[in-house]
């Protein structure tokens, strides 16, 4: 792609099915690898990842080659595959359907990686579903409470 340049910041928010708290401590570290793994492979770069055993963030520098439902399908789909073929979980790991992909100015981006990496402390203060429900409001984002918080019967994984 010559003459074309960018700069695309993504920040992205993925659940656990059912947002269960499936992520364990003694294997997140890999899990955090694994998914900057994906990311650089495609072509991006991960700025910052952090999460709680329920969800994860990630800041995602775009490369405008992959369109960022394709590069969030990657992530899941090899994650869970990646989690399941090593059986960090009992049963089958699974991601909820959907994602929240939020875009930022270069400026915001420390205020945002620190956010993301301090998942632990914030997390002491306010649940994931608050946390994501003001982030789609400060985004004006418009959603429909039975969709983005189904069940696992109403829902298909990614």
């Amino acid at each position: 792609m010559a003459n074309t340049y960018s700069q695309i910041y993504i920040h992205f928010v993925f659940a656990v099915q059912n947002r269960i708290g499936l992520i364990g401590k003694s294997w997140k570290d890999e899990l955090y690898k694994y998914i900057t793994g994906i990311v650089n492979n495609k072509g991006h770069k991960l700025m910052a990842i952090g999460g709680m055993p329920d969800h994860v963030h990630i800041l995602v520098s775009m490369s405008p080659k992959q369109s960022i439902s394709d590069l969030i399908a990657d992530v899941k789909r090899s994650s869970s595959l990646w989690i399941n073929e090593n059986k960090f979980t009992i049963g089958k790991f699974s991601w909820q359907a959907g994602y929240g992909a939020f875009s930022y100015g270069k400026s915001q981006i420390p205020n945002v990686a620190n956010y993301i990496c301090t998942q632990e402390q914030h997390h002491k203060v306010k649940k994931f579903r608050e946390e994501y429900e003001e982030l789609l409001k400060i985004f004006g984002i418009e959603y429909d409470e039975r969709y983005i918080f189904a069940e696992i019967d109403e829902t298909h994984t990614g």
